[in-house]
């Protein structure tokens, strides 16, 4: 069942930290076309249900532990199958390491290294801005707007989600630039995937 206009459904999701700053990545085993991409943990809020009960249940039901949340990270994110996802960090308080009870696998994911990992579609740019949150970087926001979504200013910079047409608009961002609009923005790729 979708959201409706009004109120569309929400998911919640944690930036779960460690002592030495780095982030749990979850590895999706489902659905097929999903499995094997990663994602922050957590799930989809209840009827009723305050998004910040739902993401200390979700994560006790997905990981095995109970989580404190922090702050909350941007605005709400676009998500999948016309999902809204709004984002905490968080912190372990109580049971053992977090296990992988409803993912094929767990990570630990340096800051610096965030962009590097294979996530959900869409999810670069909330990696973008996570990754801005935790290196301190006042000078961020998510961007409203567009026909995509989950644009991100980051200091002087831009960051999007790539689909299919980015290697097109980017080609014709340089052809700009490479003739008389100098000012056109230049195109900057983030580090490869591991």
């Amino acid at each position: 069942m979708r959201g409706s206009a009004d109120a569309p459904l929400v998911v919640v999701a944690a930036a779960i930290l460690d002592g030495d700053g780095r982030v749990l990545a979850a590895q999706r085993r489902r659905p097929a076309h999903l499995a094997g991409l990663w994602e922050l943990p957590g799930g989809k809020v209840e009827p009723g249900e305050r998004d910040e009960d739902a993401l200390v249940r979700e994560c006790r039901e997905e990981l095995g532990v109970v989580v404190s949340l922090d702050a909350r990270i941007g605005g709400t994110w676009p998500g999948l199958d016309g999902f809204v996802l709004r984002v905490w960090t968080a912190r372990v308080v109580s049971g053992y390491a977090p296990r992988p009870l409803d993912h094929a696998a767990l990570r630990w994911v340096q800051p610096d290294e965030l962009l590097d990992v294979d996530w959900l579609p869409g999810d670069e740019a909330l990696a973008a801005h996570l990754e801005a949150v935790l290196a301190g970087d006042a000078d961020e926001r998510p961007l409203a707007g567009g026909n995509v979504g989950g644009a991100v200013r980051v200091g002087h910079t831009v960051r999007r989600p790539r689909g299919f047409w980015s290697e097109a608009v980017h080609a014709l961002m340089r052809h700009a630039r490479a003739g008389r609009a100098r000012r056109a923005a230049r195109v900057r790729r983030g580090r490869p995937r591991a």
